[in-house]
C-alpha cells in the first residue's frame, strides 16, 4: 500500500508570509493581463538575477488525486495548475492565495522553480526591470510524439520558441562506429 498523503492546504496568512507580503513590505510582482496567455505575473520594481520572488502553494497531493482533479481525456488543451514535488506527490496551486499558478510559461524564461524540500520557489535568471512579465519554462515531459503538441502549445513568442511547454525531443546521436566506416 502507498504512502497517505493528505491534501494539505496552508493557510492564507502562511503564504503571505512565506512571500514576502505584509504591510511592512513592498510585493515585487502585480497580477495584469498577459500576452502571453490570460492573467500573468508582471515585476513591480527591479528583480535582480537570483532573487527569491514568489512560493508556488496549495495542495500538495497524491499523483493519483491529481488525475482525478484533472481530466486531461476531455480537455481541449492542457490547462492545469500541478507542480510534481517528486515521484509520487505534486502541489496543486489552483488556490486564490497562489499567485504564482499566473506566472507563464515560455521558451526564453526570465525566472526558473527551484524545489526546496515540498517548497516550490520562483527565482529570477536575469535582471527583470518592472513592467516585465514574470516566465518560467515548464519543461513538461515529452510523454508521446507529435500529436501531443497542439495539447501543449507554446505561445510565448520567443524568438526560439520550440511551439510545445514540453521538453524538446531528444535527438539520436549517431554511433562513432558507423561514422567511422562512412569514411
Amino acid at each position: 500500500m502507498g504512502e497517505q498523503l493528505s491534501n494539505e492546504t496552508i493557510s492564507e496568512q502562511e503564504v503571505m508570509k512565506r512571500n514576502g507580503k505584509s504591510s511592512s513590505t513592498r510585493k515585487l510582482y502585480e497580477i495584469g493581463t498577459s500576452r502571453i496567455q490570460g492573467r500573468g505575473v508582471f515585476a513591480k520594481q527591479r528583480i535582480r538575477p537570483g532573487q527569491k520572488i514568489i512560493e508556488y502553494t496549495g495542495d500538495i497531493v497524491s499523483n493519483e488525486e491529481a488525475d482525478r482533479r484533472y481530466d486531461e481525456e476531455n480537455m481541449e488543451r492542457h490547462h492545469t495548475f500541478l507542480f510534481t514535488l517528486d515521484d509520487k506527490r505534486c502541489i496543486d496551486g489552483d488556490v486564490t492565495t497562489n499567485d504564482a499558478r499566473l506566472i507563464n510559461h515560455s521558451c526564453d524564461p526570465n525566472c526558473e522553480s527551484i524545489i526546496e524540500g515540498e517548497h516550490i520557489w520562483i527565482y529570477a535568471l536575469k535582471n527583470i526591470q518592472p513592467g516585465v512579465e514574470l516566465a518560467y519554462d515548464y519543461r513538461y515531459e515529452r510523454t508521446g510524439g507529435k500529436e501531443l503538441e497542439k495539447f501543449y502549445v507554446c505561445h510565448c513568442g520567443a524568438a526560439k520558441c520550440r511551439g510545445s511547454i514540453m521538453l524538446p525531443a531528444k535527438r539520436r546521436k549517431k554511433k562513432k562506429a558507423a561514422r567511422k566506416s562512412a569514411r
